[in-house]
């Protein structure tokens, strides 16, 4: 028998030489089911398989059914799968005790706190979560290793993070991840798993994309910034593409076509490269028998799948309770958590990647700023595409946007942000002693010192500058529950030494009272975004949860995207997909209990300003004074 390209792409060549396969992409493209979906088939196949996520929002115990956490499980219903979920939390406090246990002999106390703060800082939790994926690179003990990683740019940034410590290893420097002795024999073993991601050989690299523009964007920036690191992408799975029999109305046969567009686009862009494409479901994929179907489909060329018959999500509610969700909307509140009401307001649309969050961000600062609010967008998200929303390059400083008065927007560049932070940071120690100047370059040079010049950047934006609305387009879910917690780590951080006590006050005072402005709700309004499927709203909830208990923040406002049209896809299949939404639109209400806005599904995405009034007509067109 013949065997397909990707199928020889997974399978491993040679015994006993562990393959690796990594699986990423654009949030919310479905690379967590195409990952799983592999892992099951290559156990099927007899190989012992270990499926490793490094999201930290991750989904692995959903679409299996079982708790998995921060230790390798073994996946009920196969024999030859085990899965983990990298934990960041606890993965630094296990590198936290890796770089400390030596020392305790060797320093007094004194030193060890010192030590112990200076491992609070912000980048721990990356670097952390990077030193356990690596374990499973170096001597894994496993035939293949399938790799769910996170949204894209934090992915990048993982696999750039050792080329950041040359010249703090090669000073012996003492560092923000730990001295620089201690980390001479990690850095080696990062070089090697480096080196296995650059091996075509024993590394695969699928990306997971949507027949969507941004997903496509997104694709070749990534495409491009792994070949600077010597990664080549090996394969292409193109997720969620509308069967042609199906779209058989107006509507569904101009999405189609637009669809069609952004296929050619991408059969374009990506010549070279294997290709597959998987169809659009008319229920969700989850449970071992699904995810063997969907495996044997991508990997062996088998055509036929019908998800709808072997669903094993467990059904909650009644495909008739939609009203509760129509008496859930309350115009007038919805547009008090919009509008100035105390000086400025500051809204956060948040969620998991690839629910639409950018353009509903979008939508909703351009209706804002149509009703005379002068509004400001700022986008902290590393793979933004807002300037492909309003088709027109968007820069590191706030830019109008054409065509109305009242609204600008801004990216946050690290690069820019970075250079900026350690301009301020320098200038104010210019007249230090010669000892602590160096130790503040030293810090500077850090990994951490990205991070926290982006989060210096973004707290900028809470100083007053005439704007009565800022609008945050944050990163996907996980990352920005990271930049949400960085002030309460950086504390120790900022208190080594290395500035003076005044400044490191200073700094907090500033952290603090952002924070306390987040968490005021006549000042700030938390929008979580999500579509009504069971992935997106678990982790959605988690993450909401997450905000209340560890930063004081409540979720105001919850918008449902890609709700299907009542008067398109009158057919079995939609009719399906439509049962589906309306039963989640009732769990919506049960776990958020918050006003909830509904977004519809469009035929097209929407760009430019003409078309981004349209949809917030049809979203807020209920919403008056």
């Amino acid at each position: 028998m013949v065997r397909s390209t990707m199928e020889k792409l997974i399978e491993p060549e040679h015994k006993n030489e562990t393959e690796f396969i990594f699986f990423s992409g654009k949030g919310g493209v479905g690379k967590s089911t195409m990952s799983c979906a592999a892992a099951v088939w290559l156990s099927r196949k007899g190989y012992k398989t270990l499926l490793v996520t490094t999201d930290p929002a991750p989904n692995l115990r959903d679409i299996f059914g079982q708790e998995i956490g921060h230790k390798i499980t073994p996946i009920a219903g196969t024999e030859n799968l085990s899965a983990i979920e990298i934990d960041p939390n606890i993965a630094s406090e296990q590198y936290r005790e890796r770089i400390i246990a030596p020392m305790r002999e060797m320093l007094d106390e004194k030193s060890l706190k010192t030590m112990k703060e200076q491992l609070d800082s912000p980048c721990i939790e990356e670097v952390a979560a990077f030193d356990k994926f690596i374990e499973f690179m170096d001597d894994p003990g496993y035939d293949v290793v399938v790799f769910d990683t996170a949204p894209t740019g934090h992915t990048i940034r993982l696999l750039e993070l050792p080329s950041g410590w040359n010249e703090t290893l090669q000073n012996n420097s003492s560092t923000c991840i730990g001295p620089g002795a201690s980390l001479q024999s990690a850095k080696l073993k990062y070089e090697k798993a480096i080196s296995y991601l650059q091996d075509k050989n024993k590394t695969s690299f699928i990306f997971v994309l949507k027949p969507e523009n941004s997903s496509l964007l997104e694709t070749k920036r990534s495409s491009k910034e792994l070949n600077k690191l010597g990664i080549d992408i090996s394969a292409l799975i193109v997720n969620g593409i509308l069967p042609i029999e199906e779209c058989n109305d107006d509507f569904f046969r101009n999405k189609k076509e637009e669809e069609q567009k952004i296929v050619k686009k991408i059969k374009s862009e990506f010549k070279s490269l294997p290709k597959t494409f998987y169809p659009l479901m008319d229920s969700e994929v989850s449970g071992i028998e699904l995810l063997e179907r969907v495996g044997r489909f991508l990997f062996s060329g088998e055509k036929q799948i019908k998800p709808s018959v072997l669903s094993e999500r467990p059904a909650t509610g009644s495909q008739d309770e939609t009203s509760d969700f129509d008496v859930a909307i309350n115009p007038k509140e919805i547009y008090k958590l919009l509008s100035q009401e105390d000086g400025t307001r500051y809204i956060f649309f948040t969620g998991k990647g690839g629910v639409g969050k950018s353009t509903i961000a979008c939508t909703t600062s351009v209706y804002l700023a149509g009703r005379g609010l002068k509004t400001l967008i700022v986008t902290t998200d590393p793979a933004s595409h807002l300037q492909d929303i309003f088709e027109q390059e968007i820069t590191h400083t706030p830019t109008a946007i054409k065509g109305l008065s009242n609204l600008f927007a801004a990216r946050i560049d690290q690069t820019k942000a970075l250079k900026e932070y350690k301009k301020g940071i320098l200038e104010s120690v210019k007249d230090f002693d010669i000892d602590t100047k160096k130790s503040v370059e030293e810090d500077l040079n850090s990994p951490c010192a990205g991070e926290m010049s982006a989060f210096e950047k973004f707290m900028s934006y809470f100083e007053p500058k005439g704007y009565d609305v800022v609008i945050f387009d944050t990163a996907p879910t996980g990352h920005t529950l990271r930049l949400l917690e960085l002030p309460s780590d950086w504390k120790g951080f900022i208190d080594i030494g290395t500035l003076t006590k005044k400044t490191s006050d200073e700094t907090k005072n500033k952290y603090n009272n952002v924070i306390e402005i987040m968490k005021n709700n006549k000042k700030s309004t938390f929008v979580f975004v999500l579509y009504p499927e069971y992935t997106p709203i678990i982790e959605a909830w988690r993450a909401s949860e997450d905000l209340k208990k560890q930063v004081g923040i409540k979720t105001a406002l919850v918008a449902v995207n890609y709700i299907l049209p009542k008067l398109y896809g009158k057919n079995t299949f939609f009719d399906n997909r439509r049962k589906q939404q309306n039963k989640y639109l009732s769990e919506i209400i049960k776990k958020f209990k918050t006003p909830l806005i509904k977004v519809p599904l469009l035929d097209s995405e929407p760009k430019g300003l003409i078309s981004l009034k349209l949809l917030g007509k049809s979203i807020f067109e209920n919403i008056n004074n």
